[in-house]
């Protein structure tokens, strides 16, 4: 029956029970182990009648020592003591097997309640307390955005690439960089120069025929920063929006054991955006506003772009003059255009393609300010939230109207103080289970020793 659960009879100990009733050839068996029986046998005599313990354990020695038969059997095998003693070695022996991963089990889960215990927050005893407390979280928090926004750095979060700061915001300004026109914008529907040539009508006025007239190129220029002007609005709502969930996610992180001070923080941080998207609503207003004070650059590619458009004003005006020419013609800075409806004008056409090649050699020096200026701002702008405005914010608003904001870290809720109590309590439990399982191996070990 036993090799049904031990095949090898390594973990068989064998009880003969009963001897006094069938001691002939009971030597035999014990001794040449036929059945292979691994942790060896033990032969006893059973109680009769109503003797007790002790009367049965005397009859048993009388038996081993004075039967012709049984008295040959070894000592070491024989008796009711011998067995308890065999049981008792072979379940310290199981023990002794179990106890060192038992210690493990004991010291991983003191070292794991030991460090929560440590991260939770501290007694905090009085209103200093609770002000240095509150300092450190700030300069946490600050410190983490240092790094995110400012030096590029996501050691901390390096597979969650939302808090890779600096890379999506370089991504925003990107795909902004992408929505600007690289070409000055014109309108899809509308013939080639036809809207010049109507600025030009409407701005016209008693002077000589061959000046342009820069009224005519500030309308232009208003119509085009026109088509563009809500992009940078765009990107500075997305990159504010951006920035503040993620000062909103770093606060809450650094500041989760003290939950009650948090609604605090997040109004603080609200509000400070809200600075912040006003200065950068001002500043791309500004930035619109002077695109639309005068016309100038100091940009040397203006002047390059420009020649190389003029160069094909000859061409073009040779389409509109000579019906022998084709009137589909391929333009430096216009690409493929159609003059045919130029031939009815043709006395103000030259002045449209130079209005025209004025203003697409100086929308490139448009977007590259608009571009340039507005990620310079952001930068800025990240910079100083980082390194000044979030940390004042912060402290009017809990350290404010008498500190009632830090006081309220010094009423931690019920939910910390019963997880603090129940760590305490089970740091000192494992301790004492350490130490018992200790004494039980050292035991363990003089029992062998012996």
């Amino acid at each position: 029956m036993s090799q049904q659960v031990d095949r090898t009879g390594e973990r068989t100990l064998a009880v003969v029970t009963k001897v006094d009733k069938a001691p002939e050839g009971l030597l035999e068996k014990v001794t040449m182990d036929d059945v292979h029986i691994g942790l060896g046998y033990v032969c006893v005599r059973n109680r009769v009648g109503e003797e007790t313990y002790d009367q049965a354990r005397i009859e048993e020695e009388r038996l081993f020592k004075n039967h012709p038969l049984l008295s040959k059997i070894d000592k070491s095998m024989v008796s009711i003591p011998v067995l308890a003693q065999r049981l008792m070695q072979i379940q310290a022996t199981i023990i002794a097997k179990c106890l060192p991963n038992i210690v493990k089990q004991i010291n991983d889960r003191l070292i794991r309640s030991s460090a929560e215990l440590d991260q939770m927050p501290p007694d905090l005893n009085n209103v200093g307390d609770a002000v240095r407390m509150f300092f450190h979280i700030v300069k946490q928090v600050c410190t983490s955005l240092q790094k995110i926004l400012v030096q590029g750095e996501f050691g901390d979060y390096p597979d969650d690439h939302y808090f890779h700061g600096t890379a999506r915001i370089a991504e925003m300004l990107q795909r902004y960089a992408k929505k600007l026109p690289a070409q000055c914008p014109r309108r899809s529907n509308e013939p080639f120069l036809m809207e010049e040539m109507h600025v030009l009508e409407e701005t016209k006025g008693i002077n000589l025929p061959n000046f342009l007239p820069r009224s005519a190129f500030h309308v232009m220029l208003k119509n085009k920063v026109a088509t563009v002007d809500q992009m940078p609005q765009d990107l500075i709502s997305e990159v504010w929006e951006y920035i503040e969930d993620l000062v909103i996610k770093i606060m809450l992180r650094h500041s989760e054991n003290f939950p009650q001070v948090q609604s605090s923080c997040r109004r603080a941080i609200q509000s400070l955006m809200e600075k912040a998207r006003a200065r950068s609503a001002q500043h791309v207003k500004e930035l619109i506003e002077m695109e639309l004070v005068a016309d100038y650059t100091a940009n040397p590619d203006y002047m390059r772009t420009w020649d190389a458009v003029m160069e094909g004003q000859k061409k073009f005006m040779e389409a509109i003059k000579k019906n022998s020419k084709p009137t589909r013609i391929t333009l430096e800075g216009f690409g493929e255009v159609d003059v045919s409806h130029l031939r009815l004008h043709a006395d103000s056409a030259e002045q449209a393609f130079d209005l025209s090649a004025r203003l697409t050699a100086y929308w490139k020096s448009i977007v590259l300010r608009l571009v340039d200026g507005l990620a310079l701002h952001v930068l800025h702008g990240v910079k100083r939230l980082v390194e000044n405005d979030l940390e004042e914010e912060l402290a009017d608003e809990l350290l404010g109207n008498n500190m009632a904001g830090v006081e309220r870290m010094l009423s931690p809720p019920p939910s910390t103080g019963t997880k603090r109590d129940r760590l305490k309590k089970s740091i000192v439990l494992l301790q004492q289970s350490k130490g018992v399982v200790a004494n039980i191996m050292d035991r363990i070990s003089a029992a062998d020793e012996i």
